[in-house]
């Protein structure tokens, strides 16, 4: 075996002055102004890429949150829906259906109603003016609401809107939180889900049932006005009136 000496030398190599490079800390009132981050568990960002990719049509549903961290989205449940490229429609029914099964499992409106989630087909994460209207118009008097969009190759937009005080809007960092824990993905259900509340129609509107109307009462309105719900849900026993103390009622989008 042959050993071979090297030659050491004593001299140092200059170290690269990272903080130099990196500039000054944020300082605290920088760090108060920093949005907070939409973050997704990682089981609901691979349900919501695997349903983008189902189809070539939008996607809708609600984000579910966690009881402690209403930005954190623990899952995606989907409702009864018509979708376009371009457009989703959901179901008054299965909006109220899916407002009850929420309560009866224990959990607050805030925490399964204020995060509307969509794909888009195409590679533009951008809100179109249908998705600005309907954010508006839906959520308008919500005391908050975020409107999340995921697009082809990961591309994503998030908005924060505060409807108290002087109100206003915020764009939301994105990103999968790996640091809890989470299930198992489950494509079956996941495609089984889809196919139960996914329609793809080239319709610019569908008739529209009120659930707390007549089943006969079958009109083509504004496929986004809230006041029928609102109404109607005034209407309500106070029982069933203690589940929301929010102005959107049912009809969610």
């Amino acid at each position: 075996m042959i050993h071979r000496k090297t030659m050491r030398s004593n001299r140092r190599l200059p170290v690269p002055d990272k903080a130099a490079k990196a500039g000054p800390p944020p300082s605290l009132l920088e760090q108060r102004l920093q949005p907070p981050e939409l973050r997704f568990s990682p089981a609901a960002w691979a349900k919501l890429l695997y349903l983008r990719d189902l189809g070539d049509t939008e996607v809708g549903g609600f984000g579910i949150a966690a009881d402690a961290d209403l930005l954190y989205v623990e899952d995606v449940e989907l409702v009864r829906q018509a979708c376009t490229g371009a457009s989703v429609e959901f179901d008054d029914q299965a909006v109220a259906d899916f407002f009850d099964r929420q309560v009866d499992r224990g959990r607050r409106l805030e925490q399964f109603a204020r995060i509307w989630v969509h794909t888009h087909p195409a590679n533009f994460a951008q809100p179109s003016s249908v998705d600005e209207e309907t954010f508006a118009r839906v959520f308008g008097r919500t005391d908050w609401s975020v409107m999340f969009i995921l697009a082809q190759r990961g591309q994503t937009y998030a908005r924060l809107r505060f409807n108290v005080g002087p109100g206003g809007d915020v764009e939301l960092p994105v990103g999968v939180d790996y640091g809890r824990p989470f299930p198992a993905s489950d494509q079956t259900a996941w495609k089984a889900e889809y196919e139960a509340n996914v329609e793809k129609t080239e319709r610019q509107w569908l008739s529209q049932r009120n659930p707390f109307l007549s089943l006969e009462n079958i009109s083509p309105p504004d496929p986004w006005d809230v006041d029928p719900w609102l109404s109607d849900w005034d209407e309500l026993p106070d029982g069933r009136r203690e589940i929301t103390d929010s102005a959107e009622a049912h009809h969610a989008i």
